[in-house]
């Protein structure tokens, strides 16, 4: 399923359902609250295994895709367990970048962390090193240099996901809903989410409004047991 953690055509959907159009709508970058997710240079690795699940994207294709991910998730774990010493070279390089000196070892993952810093320049330095195509290095560099970034945006797509598991009835009257705030009523009466998810999204309905659902889902699934 394509949905707000995986692709801009999600968010556009999923905009348009939930929040309407009054204007003709532009999908812009900044509509995405999980646009660290979704760039450019990940479209493969997001939308290959759902194009390859449903029979747009040959075998071949998906097992290059395979392969690709064990060879970044392989030189992650390497450069994570690589020490650089200090050395007079290596100092020099990182002062000719704008960048501090180092005083003591330190995880080639680290340092590649450092904003002025890339995998490839340090290079000389890593002697190990195997020999990886372009489209390896490029994600194992971005995925190291924004791992904190990324895992929080990770955390709020798995809160997401939780919410859109929770089913709401179809044809369910809000009015009959307890405590729900007569503007959350009128919305959702008229949009009829199909999730807490989706009515989390929907302008005018708060964070309170979400708890009330949470609330009586919970009671329902206890007397229908």
């Amino acid at each position: 399923m394509l949905d707000r953690a995986s692709s801009y055509i999600g968010t556009l959907i999923d905009d348009l359902v939930t929040k309407g159009c009054s204007d003709p709508y532009r999908m812009l970058t900044s509509r995405s609250e999980y646009r660290l997710l979704l760039r450019q240079d990940n479209a493969d690795i997001r939308l290959l295994p759902q194009g390859h699940r449903i029979g747009l994207v040959s075998d071949e294709a998906y097992e290059h895709l395979l392969r690709k991910n064990e060879l970044i998730a392989a030189e992650i774990e390497r450069v994570s367990h690589v020490n650089l010493a200090p050395s007079e070279t290596l100092n020099g390089l990182l002062e000719s970048l704008g960048t501090d000196p180092l005083n003591n070892g330190i995880k080639l993952s680290q340092l590649i962390k450092r904003p002025c810093v890339s995998y490839d320049i340090l290079a000389p330095f890593d002697k190990n090193r195997p020999q990886l195509e372009k489209e390896v290095t490029e994600q194992v560099e971005l995925q190291i240099k924004y791992d904190g970034y990324i895992k929080i945006q990770l955390e709020q797509v798995a809160a997401m996901r939780k919410l859109e598991s929770k089913a709401l009835p179809a044809d369910l009257d809000y009015n009959t809903v307890p405590s729900l705030r007569l503007e959350a009523i009128e919305k959702l009466n008229k949009i009829k989410p199909l999730s807490v998810g989706q009515a989390s999204r929907i302008s005018g309905v708060n964070p309170a409004d979400v708890g009330v659902l949470l609330v009586w889902l919970e009671q329902k699934n206890r007397q229908e047991k």
